[in-house]
């Protein structure tokens, strides 16, 4: 059972973080590290509880609890829920819930969501980012439907 559950993990991590492509790609062959307070494992499905974190190279996923699908030994569907986190060497994306597809590489964040890259942040009620293209997408959020941010200019060494 912890082979297999090893297993089923290592396979999570990889689909649930970026795959090979942009600036925040993975590396392939880099290992998966992992962890998670409890976790179980069926031939359908994952499950990790508490304090529950994929890591691979410098991006990580995080959150209280993240669930996977799998079909035909493929992962379809990641869900991560309570304080989750999105974290790459540029960005950091914060929402309550998140839900990744492997086959379209694009995570969506609902909640109270906050993108931050540097000094600049975005805030709304919803984003959806291609990990791949880093394409991102806030809807608002409340009655007043609003996304806000602040955006910082790049300095010029003059």
């Amino acid at each position: 059972m912890t082979r297999l559950l090893s297993a089923a993990a290592i396979a999570l991590a990889l689909a649930a973080l970026p795959g090979v492509g942009g600036t925040q790609s993975l590396q392939g062959g880099q290992p998966i590290m992992w962890g998670a307070d409890e976790g179980s494992v069926t031939p359908t499905a994952i499950s990790l509880r508490g304090r529950a974190e994929l890591t691979q190279g410098r991006n990580r996923i995080r959150a209280d609890r993240i669930e996977g699908s799998i079909s035909n030994g493929d992962l379809t569907r990641v869900e991560a829920t309570g304080g989750v986190y999105f974290v790459t060497p540029d960005q950091t994306i914060r929402g309550d819930r998140a839900i990744y597809t492997p086959a379209n590489d694009t995570i969506v964040l609902s909640g109270d969501v906050i993108l931050t890259q540097g000094e600049n942040v975005m805030t709304g009620g919803r984003l959806t980012y291609n990990i791949r293209t880093e394409a991102a997408r806030m809807d608002g959020a409340g009655q007043n439907g609003r996304v806000q941010g602040v955006f910082y200019p790049e300095r010029g060494g003059n």
